[in-house]
């Protein structure tokens, strides 16, 4: 599974976190909205669960066909036959128990007239024995079990994803707000530049480079607009929403620390792919079970006429029948050593998966340790920025530093307040991935 944590993208390091494309309606106001409810919203609404759950539904079904190999397969059938055959024109006679002297005549015999017969029939199956059926419907359950796992696991991922998007659209507001600041920095050094140079303080240079820079952050600010809406049409389609709403994330909202190292054996993907293996074991079992016999009852009931709606001479057998697949042609024991290879397989590739889990898990601690890290780097870094643009304000509006020293130091404040929240987005994100790497419970 693959993680977005995405990285800020700068112009002149004023650019925030470029999200994905997408259009938005003007809207008045954003719609405020918590985690927990997007949560609850997408549990609710989301495409991708309604699809994981058709595909729980369609194994059930597919479960239910299995009933078969204990319940009687019964078939009504109504046949109107007719023919000047010998053997079938008595036949038929004898079926409607219509039979006299004069029909042993040779001449009639070889040479009958035409005739009819309507048959009603209703005929019953009934399985009685049948082991290798036994065993392929246990594995039929299983398959239920694989896919209402493989659901939960939908679920899961879906909550992990409201968490991004939510985490996303957090960064987007956050990058907002630091343009808006440097913005308004800038148009301040601005206004100064431009005062003094009309006084002659300043050379017109100075006044350019200040204007470049209120350009600048001012088509970065709408980039970092778009970004909102962006994030917002991703959390609108997470949940379901109808397109154009802006959201923005009430609150702060963030992770906290977590401790778990291993991968848990009941998280729902690997208890899918333990299901599978369990149904592939049975499988083979069901295949070998093809060299025993098999037991079955059967019966029907009948009425024979020449007329259409005659139903006077009526009959019935019923009986058992044993049956024993000697030799198919190698064809069982070939079955039986393609469906032991593919459960050899299912168990490499849940052993495989297993070892991807922990290696992600692992990864996912360290990337933690180091979010972490660059998170108390970069915050140290702005309060230095900060501090740093202090005094060279200080110093500019007594003339003892240039523009360009100014400015320099008011891109430096905010790449770094930039920096600062991608690493707090990068650690929630982390921390959001870690829960689900070792999620086992159904959300709710």
């Amino acid at each position: 599974m693959k993680r977005k944590y995405g990285s800020p993208i700068m112009r002149y390091g004023l650019l925030a976190l470029m999200l994905a494309g997408g259009r938005i309606f003007a809207q008045d106001a954003p719609v405020e909205i918590t985690p927990d409810s997007a949560i609850h919203a997408a549990l609710a609404n989301n495409r991708q669960i309604a699809i994981a759950g058709l595909d729980v539904k369609i194994a059930e079904a597919n479960y239910h066909k299995t009933d078969a190999v204990f319940l009687p397969e019964v078939t009504a059938t109504y046949t109107a036959l007719i023919t000047n055959d010998p053997l079938s024109a008595f036949g038929f006679k004898l079926e409607q128990r219509g039979i006299t002297s004069n029909d042993f005549n040779p001449a009639l015999l070889n040479h009958p007239d035409v005739k009819g017969n309507f048959n009603a029939k209703l005929e019953v199956k009934q399985p009685l024995i049948n082991p290798d059926m036994w065993l392929a419907r246990k594995a039929a359950k299983m398959q239920t079990n694989v896919y209402g796992y493989s659901n939960l696991r939908t679920r899961q991922y879906v909550v992990f994803e409201v968490q991004q998007a939510c985490l996303q659209l957090q960064l987007a507001y956050e990058g907002r707000a630091v343009l808006e600041k440097a913005l308004a920095t800038a148009h301040s050094a601005y206004k100064f530049a431009n005062d003094h140079y009309k006084q002659g303080l300043i050379q017109k240079s100075d006044v350019l480079n200040a204007q470049v820079q209120v350009s600048t952050i001012e088509a970065d600010l709408a980039k970092a607009k778009s970004n909102i809406e962006n994030a917002s049409d991703q959390l609108g389609i997470l949940t379901g929403a109808p397109a154009g709403i802006v959201y923005r994330i009430k609150g702060d909202f963030s992770f906290s620390s977590e401790t778990v190292t291993t991968v848990p054996n009941e998280r729902p993907d690997l208890q899918a792919m333990q299901k599978a293996v369990d149904a592939s074991v049975l499988m083979v079992r069901s295949a070998k079970m093809n060299f025993l016999p098999k037991l079955n009852a059967f019966g029907n009931f009948q009425y024979n006429d020449s007329r259409l709606t005659g139903f006077n001479a009526n009959s019935y057998f019923a009986g058992l029948q044993l049956s024993w697949d000697i030799f198919k042609g190698n064809r069982t024991h070939s079955d039986v050593a393609e469906k032991t290879l593919q459960s050899r397989k299912l168990s490499g590739q849940m052993a495989q998966q297993k070892e991807q889990a922990q290696l992600e898990l692992s990864k996912a601690l360290r990337d933690l340790a180091d979010a972490r890290f660059a998170m108390q780097q970069q915050s140290t870094a702005a309060d230095q920025a900060a501090e740093a643009l202090r005094i060279l304000q200080n110093r500019y509006e007594q003339g003892l530093v240039n523009t360009i020293d100014l400015l320099s130091a008011q891109t430096q404040l905010a790449q770094r307040q930039l920096a600062l929240a991608q690493a707090k987005f990068t650690q929630n994100l982390t921390l959001a991935y870690i829960s689900l790497l070792t999620a086992t419970e159904n959300p709710q």
